[in-house]
């Protein structure tokens, strides 16, 4: 297993467990499956395991493991405070006690601030006192680094890295994501300034192992030998910002594939020919796309406020991932921004299509982006969540 390191030195190993997609039996989680697939990967070097208070059941799971084998104090543990239910500095206390017992523990390794998608997210929860609970939790040892997840474009996670000294980052990032959510540039920037980063989705929730038929053949036909997953995860490790890569894993089989190729992968090992094997893969990707929209940003920033490239990738999901995916990641993104740069704000006036290289009618096809991505039974549901993050915001 190689391991890279975080802030302080301690060693993370480059591949990491995400504990959300335990196998299920029923309503519950299958405990000795998961326990089998957890020690299996400590047992190959993985140190790195993360869940989060909202993952039903995983804590727990995650806390009776490591205690029963004796492994608490050889392992780092990740997990999250839901700040988009707080309402109080002793909301957060409270959730915070019940997940150190729920993980069996007195400290969590890495404590993330879960699924922020814009600043103002982090202001309310500094109005409420965050910072000094933190201060106070980092000096009696039940947490060594604070962090955040993220969900939002590449402009919020960069302003994000500027309100607050943080330990580690956590973000979507794969090779067809490289210029959406925090991207590239957010990688980039996080490690510039010596923060490690954590990457989850690495392979789109398995829809980068699902690859089209024409994109399997270029693979096999390859002289590499590599399965998708393999190609996306190397992709990762070639890059030197790339701290810890979490992958869900569900099967003995994953998790010693998945070891192996953390064991061999290196920053910079990636070759010209290795590279352009990935930019055939993510041509016929693309293709399927309705919006050959390459997430430049020549068309920002829009004087109305639309996120232009935001509003079309998450129409091209649609198309590549399904409708189901484009919905939530538009949602999850854009919706519950403060700012969330709707297509409905656009007024023709042009200036984006003056600066677009590849000379899209952006506005027309945001007026079919927004029809696709806001149809008429989805919008109450979207209007309603505003509503209520808008309250939460003006009562701060």
């Amino acid at each position: 297993m190689n391991y890279r390191n975080d802030k302080k030195g301690q060693p993370i190993s480059a591949l990491g467990y995400g504990c959300m997609r335990f196998t299920r039996k029923g309503a519950s989680i299958d405990y000795e499956k998961a326990e089998a697939e957890v020690l299996k990967a400590f047992e190959l070097g993985v140190n790195y395991f993360d869940t989060a208070y909202v993952y039903v059941g995983s804590e727990e799971i995650v806390g009776r493991i490591f205690e029963k084998n004796g492994l608490r104090d050889k392992v780092l543990i990740a997990t999250k405070l839901p700040q988009y239910l707080i309402r109080s500095i002793k909301a957060v206390q409270k959730i915070f006690d019940e997940e150190l017992k729920r993980l069996r523990t007195d400290y969590v390794d890495y404590y993330l601030m879960h699924m922020f998608t814009d600043v103002s997210e982090w202001e309310n929860l500094k109005a409420l006192g965050i910072e000094d609970w933190i201060r106070d939790r980092k000096a009696d040892g039940s947490i060594r680094n604070i962090g955040f997840s993220f969900h939002g474009n590449s402009d919020i996670f960069i302003k994000l890295l500027d309100v607050y000294d943080w330990d580690f980052v956590q973000i979507q990032y794969n090779y067809m994501d490289e210029t959406s959510q925090a991207g590239r540039k957010g990688l980039e920037e996080a490690a510039r300034r010596g923060i490690p980063v954590i990457i989850m989705e690495p392979l789109r929730g398995g829809k980068l192992v699902n690859l089209p038929k024409d994109a399997m053949k270029i693979l096999k036909e390859d002289g590499h030998g590599y399965t998708a997953a393999e190609l996306g995860l190397r992709w990762l490790w070639d890059q030197p910002g790339v701290t810890c890569i979490l992958s869900g894993m569900n099967s003995l089989e994953m998790v010693e594939e998945n070891c192996r190729i953390a064991s061999e992968a290196e920053a910079g090992s990636f070759g010209e020919t290795e590279k352009e094997l990935v930019e055939k893969i993510k041509r016929i990707i693309k293709a399927k796309e309705k919006v050959p929209c390459t997430g430049c940003r020549y068309c920002m920033p829009c004087p109305k406020g639309v996120d232009i490239p935001g509003n079309f990738h998450c129409y091209n999901l649609m198309s590549t991932d399904g409708r189901f995916e484009g919905w939530r990641n538009y949602f999850q993104s854009m919706c519950l921004r403060e700012n969330p740069g709707l297509a409905t704000q656009c007024v023709a006036c042009g200036k984006c299509e003056a600066h677009c290289p590849q000379h899209i009618n952006i506005i027309e096809e945001l007026k079919k982006a927004d029809r696709a991505l806001r149809p008429a039974y989805l919008k109450p549901v979207m209007y309603a969540a505003r509503k209520v993050v808008a309250r939460r915001r003006k009562n701060k």
